[in-house]
């Protein structure tokens, strides 16, 4: 919880296996949920964020690549269906540095 608020990070990830593990585990303990959706990588995307170990944590395989506005719809949805208030974005390439979701998030919050 953020200020009262359940807080989920949306990530959609396709060819992210040399990046999806950082971009989870950078995640901020105040975020309740981070929902991943790997869009049918061809690589081990899936697998390698499946094999992390955090409650917060959903992930979601695309049987058909729908693009990264399809995964962050399917993402969006299923943080929605765990109740959260805010939904933040965050791309499986970790070039988005979670340092800034406090920040981000505040005026929504407040």
């Amino acid at each position: 919880m953020f200020q009262g608020k359940k807080i989920a990070v949306v990530v959609p990830a396709f060819k992210e296996e040399k990046h999806i593990d950082k971009v989870i585990l950078g995640i901020p303990d105040f975020i309740d949920h981070i929902i991943v959706v790997d869009d049918h990588s061809p690589d081990n995307t899936f697998t390698v964020a499946k094999s992390i170990k955090d409650d917060r944590l959903v992930v979601i395989r695309h049987e058909v690549n729908q693009g990264v506005g399809g995964s962050i719809m399917t993402a969006h949805k299923h943080a929605l269906e765990l109740g959260s208030d805010v939904n933040v974005v965050m791309a499986g390439d970790n070039q988005m540095d979670p340092a800034f979701l406090e920040k981000l998030i505040s005026p929504v919050t407040s």
